[in-house]
């Protein structure tokens, strides 16, 4: 398989779940400002939306969108318990934390600072927003390893990442107690620091 990422950016939850997977892969970065590939090619050849991440398949499928992309992986190696098993209950709130994630914290929350477009105005309305949203993540991981509970998922994978952009949008996680505890917890598993070196982030 091979996953295309550009260093930090949501690709970084795709890459960290195929490291705690254990599936083999190429990492290929396809930054998302040049979308140029190591080969001097346009990465918009692969993928004509020029974003990432995409999972190419041994046998030339495509797949695009980070949920899918770590559900995908996860039901390739269940013992790895990177997502419980389709049709459970545990599966469906799992895609409830991935589409949280998505909607709420990536594009509807942090995306917002990296726009260039967003005004003052906006910025300041999108940080009130998110501060609710992150009190309530704040909220879930009382009494939790992790966010579904004692299991490492594709959700934390996710969290993590989107939580890590928190430093370059200036979004203050101070107030967040179990939010930061969490965070080191996770910043200290084996795939997650893979994938920081991976990346040249650590």
């Amino acid at each position: 398989m091979k996953l295309y990422y550009s260093p930090g950016a949501c690709s970084m939850a795709a890459h960290i779940v195929l490291q705690a997977s254990g599936l083999p892969f190429q990492a290929i970065a396809a930054p998302t400002k040049t979308k140029l590939l190591p080969d001097g090619s346009d990465y918009r050849a692969i993928n004509p939306l020029g974003y990432v991440p995409l999972l190419e398949l041994a046998d030339g499928e495509r797949l695009t969108e980070c949920p899918v992309i770590m559900q995908y992986v996860a039901d390739q190696v269940p013992a790895a318990r990177l997502a419980p098993a389709n049709g459970t209950m545990d599966r469906y709130r799992l895609q409830a934390w991935l589409t949280f994630v998505s909607t709420e914290l990536h594009k509807g929350g942090f995306g917002v600072f990296f726009n260039p477009s967003a005004n003052a105005e906006f910025k300041a309305a999108a940080g009130e927003k998110l501060a609710g949203r992150l009190r309530w993540v704040n909220e879930q991981l009382e009494g939790k390893t992790y966010v579904m509970g004692d299991a490492f998922t594709a959700a934390d994978a996710y969290l993590f990442t989107v939580t890590n952009w928190a430093k370059p949008t200036g979004v203050d996680l101070s107030p967040y107690t179990r939010l930061l505890a969490w965070r080191e917890r996770v910043a200290a598993l084996p795939a997650v620091q893979a994938t920081l070196k991976a990346e040249g982030l650590a």
